[in-house]
């Protein structure tokens, strides 16, 4: 019954949501970074390599935030 503690459960939950919170912030910052809205660029013109940037930075991200999160 340890593992069904109500405080690591909420803990874990307001961690999540702080975490996808600084992953939009981030992709957000990225975006505007870029001298092109990256949609346009990945549905309209086909641009895998920018596709693969944008996974790539997200995953990225996602590493840092899970690790600075989780210890």
């Amino acid at each position: 019954m340890e593992y069904l503690n109500f405080k690591l459960i909420a803990a874990s939950v307001i961690y999540s949501v702080i975490g996808i919170a600084i992953l939009v912030i981030s992709f957000i910052i990225f975006e505007k970074m870029t001298p092109r809205t990256l949609w346009r660029e990945i549905m309209e013109e086909h641009n895998t390599a920018l596709a693969i940037v944008a996974g790539a930075f997200m995953l990225a991200v996602a590493l840092i935030i899970s690790s600075a999160i989780h210890g």
